[in-house]
């Protein structure tokens, strides 16, 4: 499983692809998460390595997407609410 902001560039990353037709420059990334040139490259390594985008740092601007969603991801059921769970039990 993800830490928060590697999750988080990964959908940034996903958002940025499916909307603008184009991945987000470091920069952007930078503004977009508030963290340091250094930073956004150790998430950028942990993606690539774990298969999600294909990224190298000695081509920083070309990244493709692989995978834009977690794979590991837990699923959330919706808990039914009181109402539901009246007419359910009686």
């Amino acid at each position: 499983m993800f830490q928060d902001i590697e999750r988080k560039v990964l959908r940034i990353i996903a958002n940025y692809w499916s909307g603008r037709h184009r991945c987000p420059s470091i920069d952007e990334l930078m503004i977009k998460t508030g963290r340091s040139k250094e930073g956004i490259y150790k998430v950028l390594e942990v993606l690539a390595k774990e298969e999600y985008i294909e990224w190298s740092p000695t081509i920083p601007k070309v990244m493709l997407v692989i995978d834009p969603y977690e794979r590991d991801a837990p699923i959330r059921w919706a808990q039914p609410t009181r109402t539901q769970n009246k007419y359910f039990n009686d």
